[in-house]
């Protein structure tokens, strides 16, 4: 993806105003924030992503080299959702008290040192072991991000920059392939190591080193930023202020009033459906190309890039036709049940590998562009710290799923010898998804 594409949207996400000079100032203002935040976000995003997901490439060797069953990888792969779970909503309530920039330089350093320390593994029980702690630690740093743009954005401008970090999602698939796959060939034997344990310790050093990067580069709030002049700081506060008199109406402002916010359940679901599907897309891709025919562990990573790489594009484009149109639930429902439609196509098994990668990619596109449409919703029903722990506590039920696809998905595959059953199950999921933003809220942001 060019950097023009990953540019477009920290240009153009821009919303309506009454006065077109008040618009104008606005938007020069809103383009200078997103220069300042989104690109360095980003690129932590990128390599947090890539090493939650890089796991999936390593077991095209790594269950060879240490004898690990299926079973016995299936489970080290969802015990990272068990620490992720359990410590997301405390992650984002420290936020919340310490501020953005100690909580990120803590999460993005101690998960940099898990999954360097990944190269180590030589048990399932380290195995085990070491991705629960990867999990504990990268906990909060996407609600996190979630909560941080609300310090800086309003409602009508957060689908675009929040498609930035979905498409890093895809853009971490897209590295992914074109470097672990690379590595895990070329770097075989050298220093007497692994493949795999190379790429552990090459794709886990750079969330140290942005950690450090972090801690002189972020701000928590407009009012610390120095880059920023008086009359700036006093725009993005007026603006935000602004929208939360708005919200008066339907927020809940304490934690406990998030628990008791029905919303909170349902978006939670919501989320646990769609990232049902996402993380689907992400863990199981390289061994779904392989079902398509693809032998080799480099092609298979490479050809992982191209539904990745189209999928970047399309959460940009949608997303930002979303904040334009300033509407959510059907653009959400149109990417919910046309990607189901993509996901059960799959199963029909079609000779040509082409029209396979099509149909895969269209369900990459239309999946990964639902995730920013739906972040744009729940912040609209809290503020305060229901914002900080009921985006977290979102996040980390709908995260489950991580848990249990994994599981159900291993188990589907390894009574009936492929994914269709599960495939099935995933569009059930994307379609109720759908339906339950259509039918449990209204046109408000």
């Amino acid at each position: 993806m060019s950097s023009t594409s990953i540019a477009t949207p920290i240009r153009e996400h821009i919303g309506q105003s009454g006065q077109a000079g008040e618009a104008d100032s606005d938007d020069k203002l809103y383009r200078k924030v997103s220069w300042h935040i989104i690109p360095f976000l980003f690129l932590c995003y990128v390599i947090s992503f890539l090493d939650r997901i890089n796991i999936g490439f390593a077991q095209l060797q790594m269950k060879h080299d240490l004898g690990f069953s299926d079973a016995m990888y299936g489970l080290g792969a969802a015990v990272f959702y068990i620490g992720y779970v359990v410590c997301e909503v405390p992650s984002n309530l420290l936020l919340a008290k310490f501020g953005a920039r100690k909580t990120f330089v803590r999460i993005m350093s101690l998960w940099g040192i898990a999954s360097v320390g990944m190269m180590l593994v030589s048990t399932p029980y380290q195995f085990y072991a070491l991705r629960f702690m990867l999990g504990v630690f990268e906990a909060g740093f996407f609600p996190g991000i979630v909560l941080y743009l609300t310090y800086w954005y309003p409602a009508t401008r957060r689908a675009a920059v929040m498609s930035v970090f979905f498409a890093g999602v895809a853009i971490a698939g897209v590295l992914g392939g074109l470097i672990s796959g690379w590595i895990m060939r070329d770097m075989a034997g050298v220093a007497g190591m692994f493949g795999w344990q190379w790429m552990f310790a090459i794709e886990g050093a750079p969330a140290i080193i942005l950690a450090g990067a972090a801690y002189f580069y972020l701000d928590d709030s407009p009012a610390d930023a120095k880059w920023l002049n008086s009359r700036e700081k006093s725009q993005l506060i007026a603006r935000l202020d602004g929208e939360n008199d708005g919200m008066q109406r339907h927020a809940n402002h304490s934690f406990a009033g998030a628990l008791r916010n029905p919303k909170v359940y349902l978006f939670a679901f919501i989320y646990f459906a769609l990232t049902c599907a996402s993380l689907t897309l992400n863990f199981w891709m390289p061994l779904m190309i392989r079902d398509f025919g693809v032998k080799d562990v480099v092609q298979i990573s490479l050809y992982t890039a191209i539904p990745n790489a189209i999928g970047a594009i399309g959460v940009i484009l949608i997303a930002r036709r979303s904040d334009r149109k300033a509407e959510r639930r059907r653009h959400f429902a149109f990417c919910t049940i046309g990607g189901a439609i993509a996901m059960s196509l799959l199963t029909l098994h079609l000779p040509s590998l082409f029209l396979m990668l099509a149909i895969l990619s269209l369900a990459a596109v239309l999946i990964f562009a639902a995730l920013p449409i739906f972040w744009a919703v729940p912040p609209s029903y809290l503020s305060g710290n229901a914002a900080a722990g009921g985006i977290a506590l979102i996040s980390s039920v709908g995260i489950t799923s991580g848990i249990v696809s994994p599981w159900v998905i291993g188990q589907i595959k390894a009574n009936t010898g492929n994914m269709d059953g599960a495939l099935y199950l995933l569009t059930g999921l994307l379609v109720l998804s759908g339906l339950a933003l259509l039918a449990g809220v209204k046109d408000k942001s």
